[in-house]
């Protein structure tokens, strides 16, 4: 630990959290400070220094007052920017110190030499270093929304803005993951260092929660706190939000014949390349148009990612049992969960069809991921994922699966995305001697993350290989992954393959307390409630509260994404 003080590690962990918790609050402040520079009536305005004293005091005093660590919160405002006043250029500068000083930190501390004879820590530090990376460039659009956001906007912004906050959390807890089963005391030297940015990150989410009450305190007039679901940056009918073009639009909804690619891979050397890798690299950086690759028929084995950078990307394939991408990466090879994936979707405005997606790495590789989606506003449309444990990993970001059908064993849905699965099929696979299967296995960390694995008019059925296990290899709709996990199956068909206790523990009580589950109006033999597990955070939902999970409230900036696309579905509850 030489060189590398206590305190600066400290320091390192204020710091890094601070960018997020002044974003969510330069919100409030900059409104607070214009709203003080002239007075009611005409009256004469404060004297010198008082208006930015006397208003950032009010806007910090109410911005930190809810949050569970409330003097590091005062203390990170008031400090972090020295004699800076602009509420924006804080921003700037702890997002600065931020990227700098967290990289510093996992270039300098122990926990990196530490693990250069652990293999699997060594891979758990790339993997901190990927999702730390993912973390800042949220923060960095956070701040650059800011310069463009006006007081109308405010509810869409704040809204955003809690996607991504949760979303840095989800980051963390994968950096804390990706050092499963080492043997070195890497992942608890990383915990130890993340510990304090870990608490005003959380800081930072309880505050956006509660924008509406914090903002309402500091009484900004002309201030809109409207979070109903048609909000004002949201388009009207007949309209498109600014970063879906032309191309794009209702182009799920075009037979393949009608869509023009902009590339074309074809095994059997009929189109421009013959790798989706290949084609991928012709993504152009940022890309804020459609970019159509067409993936004809065939069984492309090779590993996909989709990068950060490579946004609006949209798969078109010949069906998803005839245009397939396969790997077979999994945890038993050495390989962190994080990293096992066939496809890897990070870009933003992700589109699949007519694909299917799979790790045959087989059950007794156990992790085997054949999805990893992270890109928000991704909508994926009659696509298949088949492997067995861990199937699809969404990680976190909006996420809309329509018509899809998804196979496994253990947790083969897993995640903390905001992710609604509607008209979907999950089917059961026959596991290993030794084991349960579990559908779903939600990863929410914090009870106000935005997370939740969603199955609305959704059939949830089993492979005839498991039928005559059926009774020693039970299966359940889910088990508790983190201790707030949050799962509603709505409206869904489920057969007999689902044990009558519905739900199962990960580990003794953990999160029995504190999870959200609740089935609302499903159907089927394995649908009766009577033998249900009755744990605490098991919920009945009235009516009212089942429409908050349908996909026009849960995304609580309206469900235009979806409905542009040209993607069918139900924005409210599905017709029976």
């Amino acid at each position: 630990m030489s060189g590398f003080s206590t305190d600066k590690k400290k320091k390192i962990a204020t710091l890094g959290a601070s960018s997020l918790l002044l974003v969510t609050m330069v919100v409030a402040v900059t409104f607070g400070m214009r709203s003080t520079t002239t007075t009611h009536g005409g009256s004469a305005p404060p004297s010198e220094g008082e208006p930015k004293i006397a208003t950032s005091n009010k806007a910090i005093e109410a911005i930190c007052q809810p949050t569970h660590h409330r003097e590091a919160c005062i203390n990170t405002l008031t400090s972090a920017g020295e004699n800076v006043t602009d509420p924006k250029e804080l921003v700037k500068i702890a997002f600065r110190v931020t990227k700098e000083e967290i990289a510093s930190a996992l270039n300098k501390s122990a926990t990196i030499r530490a693990a250069a004879n652990d293999p699997r820590a060594a891979q758990g530090l790339e993997i901190c270093r990927e999702v730390v990376e993912y973390s800042v460039h949220d923060l960095q659009r956070s701040v650059d929304s800011l310069a463009e956001f006006g007081a109308g906007r405010l509810a869409q912004f704040v809204e955003d803005l809690k996607v991504w906050v949760g979303g840095a959390i989800t980051y963390q807890e994968v950096c804390f993951d990706a050092f499963e089963n080492t043997t070195s005391d890497a992942g608890e030297k990383m915990r130890e260092l993340l510990k304090t940015s870990r608490q005003l990150t959380e800081n930072a989410l309880t505050i956006i929660t509660q924008a509406t009450s914090i903002l309402t305190q500091l009484d900004i007039q002309g201030l809109n706190l409207d979070f109903s679901r048609r909000l004002l940056s949201v388009p009207q009918a007949g309209e498109l939000p600014a970063w879906l073009n032309d191309k794009r639009r209702h182009i799920l909804q075009l037979p393949t014949a009608a869509i023009e690619p902009d590339v074309v891979v074809a095994l059997d050397g009929s189109g421009k390349l013959k790798s989706i890798q290949q084609a991928l690299h012709l993504v152009p950086k940022n890309n804020d148009k459609a970019f159509v690759i067409y993936i004809k028929a065939g069984v492309y084995h090779e590993n996909v990612v989709v990068n950060k950078k490579m946004t609006n990307v949209v798969f078109i394939g010949d069906g998803p049992t005839k245009t397939k991408i396969t790997g077979h990466k999994s945890f038993v090879d050495g390989i962190p969960t994080f990293k096992t994936a066939t496809v890897d979707v990070i870009g933003d405005g992700f589109m699949a069809k007519d694909i299917g997606f799979e790790n045959s790495a087989g059950a007794t590789k156990h992790q085997a991921v054949a999805l990893r989606a992270v890109a928000d506003f991704s909508v994926f449309y009659n696509c298949q994922f088949d492997g067995y444990q861990d199937t699809l990993y969404a990680v976190r970001s909006r996420q809309f699966y329509r018509d899809c059908t998804i196979s496994g064993t253990i947790d083969f849905i897993f995640g903390d995305a905001l992710a609604i699965f509607q008209n979907c099929k999950m089917v059961i696979r026959k596991p290993l001697d030794n084991q349960q299967c579990m559908v779903t296995a939600q990863g929410r960390t914090v009870p106000d993350g935005p997370g939740a694995i969603i199955l609305q008019n959704c059939t949830i059925t089993a492979d005839p290989a498991y039928s005559p296990v059926k009774t020693i290899n039970k299966a359940f709709l889910g088990r508790p992954w983190k201790q707030y996990s949050r799962t509603i199956v709505v409206q869904s068909f489920i057969d007999d393959a689902i044990a009558a206790e519905g739900w199962t523990p990960w580990a003794g009580t953990f999160g029995l307390d504190t999870l959200f589950y609740s089935e609302y109006e499903n159907r089927g033999p394995g649908a009766a409630q009577a033998k249900r597990v009755n744990w605490a955070g098991v919920k009945r939902l009235t009516p009212q509260q089942v429409e908050e999970f349908t996909p026009g409230k849960f995304y609580t900036s309206a469900d235009a994404w979806i409905q542009s696309t040209g993607c069918p579905y139900y924005s409210d509850m599905v017709p029976q």
